[in-house]
């Protein structure tokens, strides 16, 4: 059995965990910023940095050992990458916090999506649409995904009404305009870009400041709140407008 993964988690875990009560087989030793945790059979080493960013060394009896920095983001996001050593063996993964969960490249794309809190209207959608297994494929493709309060934006009634049945064809057309063939992050999206969605109208990326904006087909902008989440299919950027086409 592979216990490397199982290993670097319980060592992140327990470096990230505050104990509310001492336990009989774990042990530790805190100052300012430093901790120390020994329980069962691992030693992490936690250092938490001023600005947030938080350094964890694990090391197990067997000998494993683990490294991970845990680096915040503006607003909910926050970056985490590990790395585990085994036998001068060693294997990196990543993620990035989008509503309460943790989103990481070995997911696919609905996968991910299914764990957000904040887009739980989008996957009832996607559900309802009948594009869970299309989502679910080999892609890549490129997702512009609108939050919950995205889609609150619209005028009451819109989302009980696309969720019916008989206004699936106009609910595809709308969710396929917020999905474009390939894999573009953040990087690969420059002013004035123009991207053809699987809907078959276009979007066209923006600049404001450092952000991201894409602008639809009837001249409405969504701001890109939390780019390049990973997943094993593609690329999600979470934007806080839905896209419209004209059809």
């Amino acid at each position: 059995m592979n216990t490397k993964p199982l290993f670097a988690a319980a060592a992140l875990l327990a470096a990230l965990a505050t104990p509310a009560y001492a336990q009989d087989d774990m042990k530790t030793k805190s100052d300012a910023d430093k901790t120390k945790t020994k329980a069962d059979g691992m030693t992490t080493k936690t250092k938490m940095a001023d600005d947030g960013k938080m350094k964890v060394k694990g090391k197990s009896d067997a000998g494993d050992k683990m490294k991970a920095k845990t680096m915040p983001r503006k607003g909910e996001a926050m970056s985490t990458s590990t790395t585990t050593t085994t036998n001068s063996m060693s294997t990196t993964t990543g993620g990035v916090m989008v509503g309460g969960a943790m989103m990481t490249p070995d997911k696919d794309i609905v996968d991910n999506a299914v764990g957000s809190a904040d887009h739980t209207t989008l996957v009832a959608a996607v559900k309802a649409a009948g594009l869970v297994e299309t989502l679910k494929s080999t892609g890549p493709f490129t997702v512009f995904a609108p939050t919950n309060a995205a889609f609150d934006k619209l005028p009451a009634g819109t989302v009980n009404s696309l969720l019916t049945p008989e206004m699936k064809p106009k609910l595809t057309s709308i969710l396929t305009y917020h999905v474009v063939p390939g894999r573009y992050t953040a990087g690969n999206l420059t002013p004035g870009q123009t991207l053809t969605t699987v809907e078959g109208e276009t979007l066209t990326v923006m600049k404001n400041g450092n952000g991201v904006m894409i602008k639809d087909a009837k001249g409405g902008m969504a701001r890109v709140t939390i780019p390049d989440v990973i997943s094993s299919n593609g690329v999600t950027h979470v934007i806080d407008t839905v896209l419209m086409p004209t059809k």
